[in-house]
């Protein structure tokens, strides 16, 4: 569905915020983005959805395609319209508008009638019924998880076929965090793919099927998610094991020994 090719990008043509990045997300699957912060996640999916001018980035090499066509020299709207749909990192709802306002505001680029985004709107309030609790209530007074379940169910109003989530779980509680992981299974089983960025590792590789490790801007590790699970590195660096127990925060914290893929 998603192809990404040797992607470089430049901020203010002097940083460089990608260094030949590639993947690939599948038709329905769900594809984990892993790494530490800097390491250009969020680069990533500016990229895929036109947003870097807003950044006053640039891709300077490379490609973007979608469904075999390209997708890099378009501008953000007209990529929604082609069926990618992004929820960014810290909810970004408009907090002034009710939920509902919010809602419609997402279908604001299609054109397939009041009843097909009527449709979507009932499927994002059976997915979230918190939102339809508070469907009239001011966005800015909800709380931070039902903020999170706006900001996804805005995105959903689009339609999209691919799904990018930017740390969909940030500051929120553990039981919150369990939510939305079981609302990215639902999407994904009614047949969107998604292309989850995560610094929870462990929840990101439980539910996709494929995992990207990002470092300075690059892919270091490229595996199943499984695999990526179980990966001595993986596991040490982003799930906190080693040696066969969990370390203490104290302990990840002063660690200081070098990742074995920047060796």
């Amino acid at each position: 569905m998603l192809s990404v090719a040797n992607l470089e990008v430049v901020y203010s043509d002097v940083i460089v915020g990608l260094r030949g990045l590639s993947l690939e997300v599948p038709e329905r699957g769900i594809v984990a983005l892993l790494g530490a912060n800097g390491a250009g996640k969020t680069t990533c999916l500016r990229a895929i959805t036109g947003l870097l001018d807003v950044h006053r980035g640039r891709i300077s090499k490379g490609t973007v395609s979608y469904h075999g066509e390209r997708i890099d020299h378009l501008d953000a709207p007209e990529i929604v319209r082609r069926g990618i749909a992004q929820v960014l990192e810290g909810r970004r709802i408009f907090a002034e508008l009710t939920v509902d306002e919010n809602l419609r505001a997402g279908a604001y680029s299609r054109r397939d009638g009041a009843a097909a985004v009527g449709r979507s709107y009932e499927r994002v309030l059976e997915l979230f019924p918190v939102l339809k609790q508070r469907h009239g209530g001011t966005a800015g007074y909800l709380s931070g998880g039902e903020q999170q379940m706006l900001a996804i169910g805005r995105a959903l109003m689009a339609e999209p076929r691919l799904l990018l989530l930017d740390e969909p779980s940030l500051g929120l509680a553990p039981l919150l965090v369990q939510q939305i992981r079981e609302v990215i299974v639902d999407i994904n089983r009614q047949g969107t793919a998604v292309l989850l960025v995560e610094q929870n590792a462990a929840m990101a590789l439980a539910i996709a099927s494929h995992g990207y490790v990002l470092e300075t801007g690059k892919v270091v590790m490229d595996k199943p998610a499984e695999v990526l699970a179980r990966d001595p590195d993986v596991r040490e660096f982003y799930l906190g094991f080693t040696e066969g127990r969990q370390r203490s925060y104290r302990e990840v914290r002063h660690y200081r020994r070098r990742k074995r893929w920047l060796s």
